[in-house]
C-alpha cells in the first residue's frame, strides 16, 4: 500500500450537518480548472459530533458521495479534528488525517531528565542557531533551550502517544498527521518552533502539517484581527524554520504550514499567498464553519420558509447566547449591545438578512457581532432535527451557490491563485 501524502495546497472545510460536500467540492473542480491543485479535507471536531448528534462515518459518507458524483480523481481526505486518546476512537475507521490537539499540555512541565536528554541530543540549538532566510541569528543559552522543551516536551510527547496508537490502528503511512500548538497563550519564535519540531522528530511523528500560534486574534468567522504585517513576518520566518528542520530532523519534505483560521482572515490570505510563492512551500488552511452560515444565507436568500427557518434560528441564539458562546469564549468577540433584538430581525427582509450576515467589509449592514454568534449556533439548527435539513434539500440549489461561490471566490483565489 503506498503511503498517503497531502498535497502541496489543501483546505480544511467543515460541512456540520453532511449536506455540502458537493456544494463545497464544486470549488475545488473550479481551482482546477483555473490553474491550481487544491483539496479538500473534511473535518468535524467530536465536540461538532457531540453538539449535533452525529457520527464520522456520516461525513465520509457524504465526502464519498460528493466525489464519486463530480467524478473527483484527486485525493481527499477526512480530518479527525482536534483528537485526543479519549476522543479517538469513533474517528479510526473513517478518517485518514488526524489533527493531534495537545493543547491542554503545553505549559505542563515534562520529566526534568527527559528535558535534560532532549538538551543532550541536540546541541545544534544551543549558541547562535542559523535558519536559512531568517536575517539575524538566533543567540540560545541551554537555560533557554531547557525551558522551552520545558514548556513543550510533554505535549510532544503525548502527540506521540496518539501518532503511536494510531499507526498501530490504521498502519504507519495510512493517514496524515498534523500537530496543532495553535491554543496557547503566546506565538512560537522560529527558534521555539525549530525546538518543537526537533522533539517531534525525536517521538518519530512523521508530521505533514503543524499548526503554530501565530499574533493576533483568530476569532471565528471573522476576520483577523491585528498586525498584519508581524503576522506576515511571523508566517515567512515559521515557512523558513520548517524548511530547515525538514533538512536537518528528516522530517517529511512535504511538511506545511497550517492555518486555523477559525475562517475568514480574508486581511492576511495576500500575506500567505505571497509567503508561499517566495519559498515554493506549501500551506493547509482551515475554513471550518463557514459553510454552515451560507447555509443559513442561502435559506434567508431563498425567503419563505428558509427566511422564517433563518430568524427563528436567530431568535434562539439570541435567547441561549450565554449557552452556546461557552465553549468558544477564547475565539469569539461579540460586543452584545451591538446585536440586533429577535424582534429587529423578525422583520427584515431576506436582503436584509443576508447583508447582515455574509461576510462583505464594503456592506454597511454587515454585522460581525451577530456573524460571530450564529457561527457558534450550529446548536440551535441541529435541535431542528429534520426541519433545518429538509428546508436545506428544499432549497439545496441557492444554498450550494453560496457555499461554492464563498470557498472559491473568498478563501481559494486570494490564496492559491493571489487573485
Amino acid at each position: 500500500m503506498s503511503e498517503l501524502k497531502l498535497p502541496k495546497f489543501s483546505v480544511g472545510v467543515g460541512d456540520r450537518f453532511a449536506h455540502q460536500a458537493k456544494a463545497q467540492l464544486a470549488a475545488y473542480v473550479l481551482a482546477a480548472e483555473a490553474g491550481v491543485e487544491v483539496v479538500p479535507v473534511w473535518n468535524k471536531s467530536n465536540r461538532e459530533h457531540m453538539i449535533i448528534g452525529s457520527e464520522p462515518s456520516e461525513t465520509r459518507l457524504e465526502a464519498d458521495a460528493a466525489v464519486k458524483e463530480l467524478g473527483w480523481t484527486k485525493p481527499y481526505f477526512l480530518d479527525a479534528d482536534h483528537i485526543n486518546l479519549k476522543t479517538v476512537g469513533r474517528f479510526l475507521k473513517p478518517c485518514d488525517f488526524f489533527t493531534l490537539d495537545v493543547a491542554d499540555l503545553i505549559g505542563q512541565p515534562a520529566d526534568a531528565g527527559e528535558v535534560s536528554a532532549f538538551v543532550k541530543r541536540h546541541p545544534e540549538l544551543v549558541g547562535t542557531v542559523v535558519i536559512p532566510h531568517i536575517a539575524e541569528p538566533f543567540k540560545t543559552e541551554t537555560a533557554f533551550v531547557e525551558g522551552v522543551a520545558n514548556k513543550f516536551l510533554a505535549a510532544v510527547q503525548h502527540a506521540g502517544m496518539i501518532y503511536r496508537f494510531l499507526a498501530e490502528n490504521k498502519g504507519a503511512g495510512q493517514f496524515v498527521a498534523e500537530v496543532s500548538m495553535d491554543e496557547t497563550d503566546s506565538p512560537q519564535t522560529p527558534v521555539e518552533l525549530l525546538i518543537i519540531l526537533a522533539a517531534i522528530a525525536d517521538e518519530k511523528i512523521p508530521i505533514q502539517t503543524i499548526a503554530p500560534k501565530f499574533t493576533g486574534r483568530f476569532n471565528k468567522g471573522v476576520d483577523y484581527v491585528g498586525d498584519v504585517a508581524q503576522f506576515s513576518k511571523e508566517f515567512n520566518e515559521d515557512l523558513a524554520a520548517i524548511a530547515f528542520a525538514v533538512k536537518t530532523y528528516g522530517l517529511p519534505e512535504n511538511l506545511k504550514l497550517s492555518v486555523h483560521s477559525g475562517s475568514d482572515k480574508f486581511s492576511i490570505y495576500k500575506a500567505i499567498h505571497s509567503a508561499t510563492k517566495r519559498f515554493d512551500a506549501g500551506v493547509h488552511m482551515k475554513t471550518a464553519g463557514t459553510t454552515w452560515l451560507e447555509e443559513l444565507i442561502g435559506l434567508a436568500e431563498a425567503g419563505g420558509s428558509g427566511l422564517e427557518i433563518a430568524k427563528e434560528i436567530y431568535a434562539q441564539a439570541y435567547e441561549h447566547s450565554e449557552e452556546l458562546c461557552a465553549p468558544y469564549a477564547t475565539v469569539i468577540d461579540i460586543d452584545p449591545t451591538k446585536l440586533p433584538t429577535p424582534k429587529e430581525v423578525n422583520s427584515w427582509t431576506s436582503e436584509q438578512y443576508t447583508s447582515a450576515l455574509r461576510h462583505d467589509q464594503s456592506n454597511k449592514a454587515y454585522n460581525p457581532n451577530l456573524r460571530q454568534l450564529l457561527h457558534v449556533g450550529f446548536k440551535v439548527a441541529a435541535k431542528m432535527g429534520d426541519r433545518y435539513l429538509n428546508a436545506l434539500e428544499a432549497n439545496e440549489e441557492v444554498v450550494a451557490r453560496n457555499v461554492t461561490t464563498n470557498l472559491f471566490e473568498r478563501h481559494i483565489k486570494p490564496v492559491f491563485l493571489g487573485a
